[in-house]
Order: structure tokens, then sequence, then C-alpha cells
């Protein structure tokens, strides 16, 4: 059947022309990169930075205003925990109470879908029987939406008509814009599921009553609030018919103002009434609040925008976007004292747009790279012009039906989705060479005996079951990863899923269009002589255009137009022309990749550049080719020498397994996303005015640093049940300057430089150029003639003048080398007494973290117990001990300070309350509206509403002795002092109650130091906790158990099931190997290809952590930090890197055993030397197929190697078990001749004995 189809396609060409056709359009229409589709409509794969990763979670959030966390907690979080314990599928439920509110986290099995979840959690809800919960009190359903979806964060701000901040407008004012106008008009963006507020103030009417007056007049609060309430309500009275017209009748009575308050009538006497006017006093006022935002030092407003679950962040930021552009020209202004308009803006301070499309340029970046590199690859070893551009020209074919099948399957582009392609592009091609080379091989034995047709449907059939194989084992390689379960298997299974795309485009394009196109393109048919003038001139012609429009391709193309005149007028042989043009071909991609790669840096010249590809791709070239000459040299030798010659990959095999064993652990390599969220705390005591005081040090000191774009800080939380942070825990947003500046594609600009090597600005003055040093003498000359010259830290790319054959311009100071350098200066500067430090974080990694563990480290202890001062107690012991542990960052060490907020208690004494005939209810609600205030009602000015609250005024409740004066009325008599009825005295208590399955929990954060691996330093504290447990330095109390948590545990777990499940693939592959060869021996020597690469994998990551590896210099650039060698630690990211390389590292093997059989079918040798002289014939001629597919995916790899751009923390520890292994798997093709040379050989002897 295959073999038919591809018979058909050659014969019938339009067919495959159509279908080339299709597969273009198709996959740029579904392609996820910003591409212009032209006339073709847009319809992308899904595309973030990241997969969610996060647990499958539901929120339960009910507000109890007022009430302290011991109160949420006993009252609500415990009952409504246990009732939603028995709903199908909760895994686990985490709990938080906190001052007025309760958070419960269900946390269900990955199987479970998101949406019924939901359904039979409201199910729960609406049956939970009655008296469970306090009367009045709500519970409520979260967004459908995780942590992860806050992908947008704006401010409010006043600017002008040029951008410019203004001021001018009050946070009350800003908030009720916010919350009444823009919040509703983002809401309705498709895709959002909430837009939640912070900052600013809530406006609210507040009713200050005297007591001493409201004694005068004999009257109580009761009667107050009943007079608030009754003042605010509209009725309607039906309908009169006048003049045959039917009028609607509406009684009006809703509060419009302050007035309408103050003459609300509370009671009458004598005829005169008495209004809120004569008992109080009425004013507009901030409501309390539980959330502050600040930016750069300046209270502001703003909101989040949360996308929801299951919903194209990209999409619904660009739905978000659309909305405020058709918004903003409506939002209001005001004309200021100076005489400038002041309008609101909506001012975004973190967008995952950027970092979803820097992430999505890198890997751009990369797979263009590669092409190029995998073209020039073909072009040098296959050297055949023809067969390169039909390869070469289908592989980006290839990578565009990977786009259809992600869209068709609903597979989402990220960092990791697109990684398999990247990581797949060796091996796609590895397929097009095989058959490419297969193909000129048989058209060179064929001469004109056959028809072009029929020579390649002979070559495609002969090697295509070979190809088959050798991609199925790949395919079947990755089994393990979609067997991963949690966040690992949401991590990479988009990745498996993408690498099988690829691989099975790559056959598909191998075996039905590589066949058709090459039987057109390989056939032996001459142009006429005029046609051969009129395109050689027209090269010539399209050369000197391009070169007029300033692109130097127009050389190549004068340089094409050139030879094959030459050509034509017999001045220089076929021989000769074809080699040059291979030539021009080569240098063109070569000067394509030093220009888009340029691996030495930005800031080097294209010359510098240019040579260093060179000598890197042709000495690697080189070194291939040279292999290939000296293959049967040494081939000969090792058949000769078996036992020698076998005895080095068996030390490299016992070499990487011993390395396997010694190498860190860690989850996950963290993806630079471009900012940094630092998250201390305060003390738990600290109050609104003191947290903010020193989230706006916090926020100043950052912003002072220079390489500091933006830095907004958020204390306590936002309105929404995503968010439960107290009040003194921060999260600042830090975004970072890029280390040069970008255009608005994102890319490096350069800019206008003059002789002496400054930047020149708009206005003619001078920038010192960070890229060169510059001598005082120069800058003093500068000066002398009047210029004036700034410093890199003091510019901005508006004042440089863009120039395409200028410099690039480095935003960041000579001594800052990566952004790990800005956190230090980060942590240097916010150094602050009564702030804990906080370990390094990144906005989208702490949601990953929070939803993983609930903690706000990627590493803890949680203590669990009965008793939150015996938890608290042990934590802290807990932090002691942790600080000495080997790998332990230190200052990241912070034990939850559970009871630490204090508390004012009113104790009601109940036998004084009888002796004045009160109830405790009396008390209560005296308190709750004297002290607290109380939302009596809400006032409806339009779209707006606002509170009115109801207290007594500052200066009567600001103090313990103040309270004592609040007069309670009772049943008989006038109204009696608290101080007469309840004690009041202070307690330490609770600022926030946690719990896991309504166990109370505390948590012990730690992070590691730089140069460790999380599982190492979590096995480094259980072993040095237990140490001191054994000798008795650390006792756990009774009731109290303690648990290591974090990422590792992900780490763990994968290890777990790949324990399990690559030993399977394994087989599996052993089993397709055996059904092609029918040999259990030519199996196993195949088979030795993965114990050799698996061990070269590891070899090459023990040789990243060696400061002597490669830490030598070319053209000024060090090699070791070229390729970003440090310290790689045994992730999940590795471990897929590793399984990549199974099915990899058996398609040498399986072409070389495939031709061994073959050759000794036809020769069945006899003699020792016969089988030998088959080896060698079967080695000499499939040594150029293997090693062109070795020379592209290691070659292919490079470009990922030397990323710098965001995701390339995730893709290079893929990349190097690849890149280490194939490079040691060379090895094996002498490995397999060898051992079918001992096989034969062996068989030889048993028969003649």
């Amino acid at each position: 059947m295959l073999n038919k189809s591809i018979k058909f396609l050659i014969e019938n060409k339009l067919v495959a022309v159509l279908l080339l056709v299709l597969f273009i359009g198709w996959g740029i229409v579904n392609a996820p990169f910003n591409w212009d589709t032209g006339f073709l409509p847009s319809n992308p794969v899904a595309v973030d930075a990241i997969p969610d990763i996060g647990e499958n979670q539901q929120i339960v959030f009910t507000k109890w205003d007022g009430r302290s966390p011991q109160d949420i907690e006993d009252q609500i979080t415990y009952p409504l925990t246990t009732s939603l314990l028995g709903i199908p599928g909760v895994k686990t439920i985490r709990s938080s109470s906190m001052f007025g509110f309760s958070s419960i986290y269900i946390i269900f099995e990955e199987d479970i879908e998101f949406y019924w979840s939901r359904s039979r959690i409201l199910e729960k809800l609406n049956s939970l029987p009655s008296g469970l919960l306090p009367e009045g009190v709500n519970p409520a359903l979260g967004p459908d939406a995780t942590g992860l979806g806050q992908i947008f964060w704006y401010t409010l701000e006043g600017r002008d008509e040029n951008g410019k901040v203004t001021g001018g407008w009050d946070l009350h004012e800003l908030r009720s814009i916010q919350d009444y106008y823009v919040k509703y008009a983002l809401s309705s963006a498709s895709g959002v599921s909430e837009v939640a507020s912070i900052g600013g103030y809530v406006q609210e009417y507040q009713v200050d009553v005297n007591p001493e007056l409201m004694r005068q007049y004999n009257i109580g609060l009761h009667h107050v609030v009943k007079a608030v309430k009754e003042s605010n309500k509209d009725i309607g009275a039906q309908t009169l018919e006048i003049n045959k017209a039917e009028y609607l009748v509406r009684g009006l009575g809703y509060i419009k103002s302050i007035g309408d308050i103050e003459n609300a009538v509370v009671a009458s006497e004598d005829y005169t009434a008495i209004k809120i006017k004569d008992i109080g006093k009425v004013s507009l006022g901030p409501a309390t609040r539980r959330g502050m935002l600040d930016k750069e030092g300046a209270e502001v407003v703003g909101a989040v925008v949360v996308a929801r679950y299951g919903a194209n962040p990209m999409e619904v930021i660009n739905n978000v976007k659309e909305k405020i552009n058709e918004l903003s020209p409506g939002l209001p202004s005001k004309v200021l004292s100076d005489g400038r308009t002041s309008q609101v803006t909506i001012v975004p301070f973190y967008d995952r747009t950027e970092l979803i499309q820097e992430t999505l340029g890198t890997l751009n970046e990369a797979l263009t790279l590669e092409i190029l590199i995998t073209i020039l690859v073909i072009i040098i070893m296959v050297f055949n012009l023809r067969a390169s551009v039909l390869i070469s020209g289908l592989l980006p074919v290839a990578v565009l039906m990977v786009f259809i099948a992600m869209k068709l399957f609903g597979v989402d582009a990220n960092i990791v989705a697109l990684s398999g392609i990247a990581i797949a592009i060796g091996t796609m091609v590895d397929v097009g060479v095989i058959l490419s080379e297969n193909i000129i091989r048989h058209l060179d034995e064929n001469g004109e005996k056959l028809p072009i047709n029929a020579v390649v449907y002979n070559a495609t059939a002969e090697v295509s079951g070979a190809i088959v194989t050798a991609v199925m084992t790949t395919i079947i390689s990755f089994i393990p990863v979609f067997t991963m379960i949690g966040a690992e298997g949401k991590l990479f299974r988009p990745l498996a899923f993408t690498k099988t795309f690829a691989l099975t485009a790559s056959i598909i394009v191998a075996l039905f269009l590589i066949p058709p196109f090459a039987a057109f393109l390989f056939r032996k048919k001459s142009l006429k002589k005029l046609s051969g003038y009129i395109i050689n001139v027209l090269l010539v012609v399209l050369g000197i255009v391009a070169i007029i429009f300033g692109s130097w391709l127009g050389l190549i193309l004068i340089a094409f137009g050139v030879t094959s005149f030459l050509k034509s007028q017999d001045r220089i042989t076929e021989k000769r022309s074809n080699l040059l043009n291979i030539g021009i071909s080569a240098f063109a991609i070569v000067f394509l990749l030093a220009e888009y790669w340029r691996p030495l840096g930005a800031d080097r010249s294209i010359l510098w550049n240019l040579l260093f590809v060179g000598l890197i791709c042709f000495g690697l070239l080189g070194a291939f080719i040279l292999f290939r000459k000296q293959y049967t040299r040494i081939l000969k030798w090792a058949l000769a020498n078996k036992l020698l010659f076998l005895s080095i990959p068996t030390l490299i095999v016992i070499a990487g397994f011993s390395i396997m064993k010694n190498t860190g652990k860690e989850f996950m390599p963290s993806l630079n996303e471009g900012s940094f969220l630092l998250m201390p705390t305060s003390m738990p005591h600290a109050g609104v005015e003191e947290n903010k005081r020193i989230m706006q040090q916090l926020d100043m000191a950052v912003a002072s640093i220079p390489e500091i774009e933006t830095v907004v800080g958020k204390s306590g939380r936002t309105e929404s049940a995503l968010d439960p942070a107290p009040l003194s825990m921060y999260e600042n947003v830090i975004q970072y300057k890029p280390e040069y500046i970008l255009n608005e594609n994102g890319k490096r600009q350069r800019y206008k430089v003059n002789d002496e090597g400054f930047f020149i600005r708009t206005d003619g003055n001078l920038v010192e150029n960070p890229n060169e040093v510059v001598g005082s003498e120069e800058v003093e000359k500068a000066r002398n003639a009047g210029k004036k010259v700034f410093i890199t830290a003091d510019e901005s790319s508006s004042n440089l003048i863009p120039d395409d054959d200028g410099e690039f311009f480095r935003n960041w100071r000579p001594e800052i080398e990566s952004p790990d350098d800005i956190w230090k200066e980060i942590v240097r500067v916010t150094k602050l007494p009564g702030v804990t430090s906080a370990p390094k974080l990144q906005p989208i990694e702490t949601r990953l973290v929070m939803l993983q563990t609930g903690m706000r480290a990627p590493m803890g202890i949680k203590v669990k117990g009965q008793d939150l001062k015996q938890i608290e107690a042990f934590g802290i012991q807990l932090e002691t001990v942790l600080k000495q542990a080997e790998g332990v960052k230190t200052e990241a060490v912070f034990a939850d300070r559970i009871v630490g907020k204090p508390y004012l208690l009113i104790d009601i004494d109940r036998e004084k309350l009888a002796r004045y005939g009160a109830s405790i209810d009396d008390v209560q609600n005296v308190l709750k509206v004297a002290v607290g205030g109380m939302v009596l009602t809400q006032t409806v000015e339009g779209r707006e509403r606002y509170g009115v609250r109801v207290r007594y005024p500052r200066e009567l409740r600001d103090k313990p002795d103040d309270l004592k004066q609040i007069y309670v009325p009772v049943e008989k008599g006038s109204p009696v002092p608290l101080s007469e009825l309840a004690n009041i005295r202070y307690e330490q208590g609770p600022q926030v109650i946690k719990s896991e399955d309504t166990f109370l929990v505390g948590y012990v954060l730690f992070d590691k130091s730089d140069g460790f691996a999380e599982v190492d330093v979590v096995e480094n504290a259980q072993a040095l906790i237990q140490q001191k447990i054994d000798s008795g330095e650390l006792v756990v109390p009774k009731g109290i158990n303690y648990q290591f948590t974090g990422t590792y545990e992900n780490q763990l777990r994968a290890e777990a099931t790949l324990s399990v499940v690559v030993p399977l693939a394994l087989l599996i592959i052993f089993l397709i190997l055996y059904f092609q060869f029918r040999s259990v021996a030519t199996s196993l020597m195949v088979f030795t290809g993965i114990a050799v690469a698996f061990a070269g994998g590891f070899v090459m990551i023990w040789l990243y952590g060696q400061d002597w590896f490669l830490n030598f210099s070319i053209f000024g650039e060090n090699l070791r930090d070229l390729f970003q060698m440090h310290t790689i630690n045994l992730s999940v990211a590795v471990w897929v890197g590793f399984i990549a390389l199974f099915g990899i590292a058996t398609d040498d093997g399986v072409v070389m055993a495939t031709y061994l059989t073959q050759t000794f079918d036809r020769n069945t040798p006899e003699t020792k030397q016969e089988i030998r002289a088959s080896v060698v014939e079967a080695g000499e001629k499939r040594i150029r197929p293997c090693l062109m597919t070795t020379a592209t995916t290691i070659l292919a790899l490079l470009p990922v190697l030397t990323s710098t751009g965001r995701g390339s923390d995730i893709m290079i520890p893929m990349a190097i078990p690849s890149f280490g292994g194939m490079v040691i798997a060379l090895i094996t093709l002498f490995v397999v001749p060898v051992l079918y040379s001992w096989k034969h050989e062996a068989q030889l002897k048993k028969v003649a004995k």
C-alpha cells in the first residue's frame, strides 16, 4: 500500500503539487508566529509562554466583613471544608482563613474536567444544611480561571496628549472610574474571566454619630440604622392614564448627596424633627482597604485582567487591547490649573504578550537558523545543488504541517511544545537525506537504462522500510513522555505531540513529496539556448535591482547569472559550474547565518561573526569529511582489533552511567520571563500606613537601579478570590530593560554613531557607547566642541537616530552581564529593617509554584498539627536548623509567624449583663456599628454604587480607653458605658490560619543557593533535620508532624514514572528492530547505539560543568560563555532530551544494519576475509548518508545551544543530551559493523568445527 501510493504520486505529479500548495497554505494560516498571511485568513494555534502546569483547582470564597481569622476558621472554613471533602474526584483541600474572608482551594484529580468540578461544587453549596454557616454568609465559587490566568496588569493615570504623567486626579476618583467603567468594559472582552481592582480608595458616605448628642436626645444606634435604611428607597406605583396616555409612576427616594442623608429624620419630639445632622456629621470618605498599589513610590489605582481557563492568552490580551482602544477616547479628562489637559489613561505594567512574542521569536529564530544550517550541511555533504534545493525546500513544509496538526489536535504553541520541532529538525532532515542520497546513487548507477520515474520509485522503495522503521523507533521512544502525569505531564506532553507530528510530517514529505519532485528535478532535459540566455539576463538584472534597494543578496543572484552564462558559452565545464554554484550557495547561507545568528554577540561586527560562523560550520563539516575519508582505514583496523576497539565504547558507557549517578537533580530549569516578582513580607502586626511606607521604600529602591524599566508594588489583595494575600505580603512586579534596545518587532535596533564611537542624539548631543571604551580625551574633546555627553543609563531610544549601518545600544552597565546580576542588585537595595528576604521568583513561575504547593517558594516544609502556637514554635526551630544545611540559601529561609497579630479582645461579663437586663447581642451590635462601622445601605447614582456606613467619630474609637466610654442601651434606665459590661485586654493571635484537609498547617520556606540542585538541597536538609532529631537537639512535639514539599516532588514523581516506562519503551524499540531484521543478534547490535549515545549525553553534561572545558577565546569571545556552559542538573527537560536521543541513536544503526544484511545476502561471504570485505563494502556505501544524518542533527542544534532569547533556558537542557549523544554515537558507525563481522566470523568458525 505504501509503495503503491509512492508510485501513484510519482506518476501523477500534479497531485503532489496540489498537496504541497495545500500544506503550505494551511500551515501558514495555522502558524503561531505573527506572520502576515495576506489574502489568506489567519487562524493561528493558541499560544502562551509556558503550559499551565498548576493543579486542577477550584476556589470557594466567602466574605464575612470585620471578622477575625479565628472566627472565620471556626464558623466558615472548617464546616465548609468538611462538607466539600465528599465531592467526587477531590484529591486534597487547602484553606486559609483571614481577616474578613475565607478561601478554600479544592484540588481535584487531573482527569476531572474543569467545568464538571465546578458544577459538583455548586450542587454541594446549594445543598448545605441550614445553620451550618452564620446567617447572611453566602459562599461563592471563584472565577473560572487559575492564578496563571493573570495575564495583564494596568494602572489608571492622568496623562497629557504626549503621554506624559500629569496627575490631577484623586485616588478615589480613579478608583470609581476603574470600578464602574473600565472594569466592566474590559470584562466584556472575549475570554476574560474577571477584572479585579486594587489600589486607591473606595468612596463611601460616612455617618459619624456623636454618642453624647444621641444620649441627650435619647436616641439609640438602632434608631439611626433604621433612619438611614429607610431614607434610601425608590418605589414604583404602577401606572396612571392621563389624556389617553400611560404614565409610569415612580416614588423617588434614593440618596443622591450628603444633604439627603443629613436631612434623614431619626426621631421627632414636640413636633420637632431630630435629623442625622443634629446628632452627627456626614461626609464622603474612604472605605477600609485591604490592598494597595504603588508605582515607583506613588500610590496608584489599577487592576488585573484574568483569562478564562482554557482560553488562548494571546487572543484574550489582543481582545482586551481592542477594548482599551475603544474605551480610551471616552475616559474622563479635566483641564489642570497650568492649562494642560489631563485624561485618564490605561497604562499596562505587566503584559504577557511581550513574553509570549519573545519566546516565539526565540523559537522562530532557532528554527530558521536550524533550517539554514541544515541546508548548508546538505549542500556541502550531498554536493548536489538540485538535491539540496529539494530537501531544504521541503523542510519548511514539514514544519508547516506540524502547525496544522497542532491546530487539529488542540495542542497549544508554547516554549516547550515548539521545542519539540526544534529538537526534531535534524531527524526530519535525516529522512530526506537518506532518500535523496539513495535516489542520486541509483541515478548514477542507472545511466540511461530505465526511465526516471522507475529509477526514483526503485530507490524510494528500497529504503522506505528502513525510513519508516527508523522514524517509528523515534516516535515510540517518546511513549514515556505521553505517560507522564501531574505537572511534568502537562509540561512535556505537548512536546511529545509536536515531535511526533514533526516526525510524521517528515515521513509524509520524504515518501510522498520528495519522490515526485525528485523525478521532475533530476530529469535529463536541457533548456533551449534562448531560454537560458533570458534566465541568465533576468538573474543579473534582478541582482542589480536588489543591490540598488540595499540588499546584498543581489550579489548572489548576479553570481548565479554570470556562472550560468559562462557555462552556456562553454567557458567553464558543467562540473565546475556546479561547484561554483554550490560555493556561492554555501557562502550565501553562511552570510545569512552570520547576520541572523550573530553568535559572537550583536555588538561584534558582521565580519567577525562571519569568520566565526564559517570557522565553526566549515570546521565541523571538514571534520565530518575527514572522518568519511578515513572511515575505511579505521574500520579495517577495528575489524582486525575487535576487543581493543570495543573496549572504547564499553568504557564510555561505564563513564556515562557513573556520571548519571552523581548528577544533581531538579524539576525544571527556570524560564527567564524578563521580569521578577519580589515577594517579601513585613511583620504581622504592621498596619496599613506602615505597610504602605515599606512598599513605597521597596519600589523606590528598586526603581533606582538603572537596568529597571518599571516597578509596581502590591500590598494586600486585589478584589478577587484568586488573591488571598494579607496586607503584610508584598508583590513587586519588576520589569527590567532588555540587554539591547529593541525595535517594535522585538529585534535589536541599530543606532547612528560618529567616528569617535559616540552615539548621536536627535538634538545633536552625544551618548557614551557602552560597546566601546571611549577615552576621557574624546569625552573632553566632545564637550569642548559644545556637545553634551550623556551616559548610557540616562538614555532612551526616542533620542537616538536609527541607522541600519550603526551599532546596537546596550541598556545594561558593563558590570551587569545577566539577569542574575540584576536580581543581586535588587536583593542588595531591598534589605530593609522589619522586612524578610524573598526567593528569586518571576510572575508566571510564582503563580505555578503557589498553585502546586500553596506556598510562595519553590521549596518548603509543611508543619501540621492542632495548635497554632506549637506549629509556629516548631517552624522557627526548623528555620534555625535549615540555615545550617548545605546548599540552602540562608537569607531565604523563613518560617511563618502565625501567631503575631495583635488582638484587642472585648470580653463581655455575662453576670453584669444580667444585672442590667442586656444581652450579648445588644453589646455586639453596638460594637459592630460604633467601632467597625456598618454599611447599612447602598446609594444608586447612575452606574455607580456607594455604601453608607454608620459609626462613631474616629476620636471616640481610636484608643482602648475611648472604647470603654461607648454607651450600650439597656432595658431599663440610661445607657451604660462598655467598661461596666466588659473587660478589654490585649492578646496575640493568628494573622492567617491555613489548613490542609482540616489539619492546621504552617510553612517554613527556603530556597537553594546557586550551583546546587533542588533534590540535593532537600535531601541535605532532610538528613540534617533527622540528624538533629536523632541526637536530641531537635524535639518534635506530640501532635506535630512535618513534611518537605515543593516543585522537586514533580521530579521524584517523574523519575518514578520514567523508571518503569523508559525500559518498556526501549523494549518496544527493540521489538520494532527485531521485526525489521528478524534477528535478535542484529537488533542487539543496533541497540548498542542507544547505550553509547546515552553515555555520550551524560559525558557532555559532565563536560558542561567542568571549568576547563572549552575555556578559551576565539575572536575575543570565550566559548564557555558563548555556549552558556554551566552545571546542568538532571531535570525532566534533560530526561526528555535523552528520550529524544534514544530514537535518533538507532537511526544510523538501522541504516547500517539494513545495508549490511543486503550486502551479505548478495555476496554470501564464506571466508573471514570475504566477511570483512563485505562489511567494509557496506560501510563505505552507507557512511555518507549516516554521516550526513549525524552532521545535520549535531550542527542543527548549534543555534539552540548558543541561543540567549526567552525560552532558551528550557531548550538548551533538552538539546545537550542529543548533541553530546550524537557526537559520541559516531563510534556506533564502527560498532555495528564490527559486531556484525564478529557474529558472522563466529558462525563461520562454528561451521568449520
